[in-house]
């Protein structure tokens, strides 16, 4: 470029400058060339992150989808029936905290099920034999191969109370599993909970010729019961060994400590059950 100066009377008072067209497009042209270059490096770097983000975002997304698919495969198997079905946790995440207790769920549900099952076979055993018993009793009074007698009739009522004992314990476990049994704590010394239910069982035990035995540690301490659940249980307990245990045999109510617990026990010279 060239630059000459304008002078008025002597003075100069502007310059006049002249461009060359040659240096002037070199500039314009190494220009256009380094915005070029910038214009394609952020659009490289650009299509770079979109792929980047969706390879991460679709490997982020499998790995959110396969547990969680597991989990609803999983779900479809319980519902279908196949109670205790397990999915393998890989991982200590959400997802893995969720499968872990989806396990525990199913797990508790088929202990659950499998328990209600052996309840539902046990009711059944329980109530076939005093039915047993008075229908075959009804039925031969009914076609005169018996005639009645006061014998006949005890028995008939003796296991028809048994059939309402077996009713009233039904609801008791179905109020129990709802969680709507109430309890009526008090503390009593385990010696006089074992007292009062050796005199409950005394007269029945006298007519089989059985001794009832009551034995205590000494120094034991008080327990919290509810002492009318706990005559049920002695209850059921005595019964079952007074139908089994012999003509002039013995039953043991026995109060203890036992790993820092008191402990009950109820024994008999019956005929026992097979351990298998």
């Amino acid at each position: 470029n060239g630059e000459s100066p304008i002078e008025v009377d002597g003075k100069v008072v502007g310059w006049l400058s002249a461009s060359n067209p040659k240096l002037d497009s070199v500039a314009q042209t190494a220009e256009e060339a380094f915005l070029s270059k910038v214009n394609q490096s952020i659009l490289i770097s650009a299509i770079l992150a979109v792929i980047i983000a969706v390879v991460l975002g679709w490997l982020l997304a499998r790995a959110l989808m396969h547990p969680l698919k597991e989990l609803t495969k999983a779900t479809q198997m319980v519902a279908r029936g196949d109670l205790g079905f397990q999915v393998d946790v890989k991982s200590k995440d959400e997802l893995g905290t969720l499968a872990g207790s989806f396990n525990q769920m199913s797990a508790d549900l088929a202990r659950s099920t499998q328990a209600r099952r052996q309840m539902t076979a046990d009711i059944a055993h329980d109530l076939r034999t005093p039915l047993s018993i008075i229908l075959g009793y009804s039925e031969a009074l009914n076609d005169g191969k018996l005639q009645g007698s006061g014998e006949i009739y005890q028995v008939m009522h003796q296991e028809a109370q048994h059939l309402n004992i077996l009713v009233d314990d039904l609801r008791t476990l179905s109020l129990a599993d709802a969680g709507e049994l109430a309890l009526n704590l008090q503390s009593v010394l385990p010696e006089t909970l074992l007292l009062q239910t050796a005199a409950a069982i005394k007269p029945q035990a006298d007519q089989k010729n059985i001794r009832i035995n009551v034995e205590s540690e000494k120094g034991l301490p008080y327990i919290l019961v509810d002492t009318d659940r706990m005559a049920q249980v002695f209850g059921n307990l005595l019964s079952n060994a007074l139908r089994y245990a012999p003509e002039g045999g013995w039953i043991q109510l026995r109060a203890g400590m036992r790993d820092g617990r008191v402990s009950l026990q109820v024994r008999d010279n019956g005929s026992g059950i097979a351990a298998e």
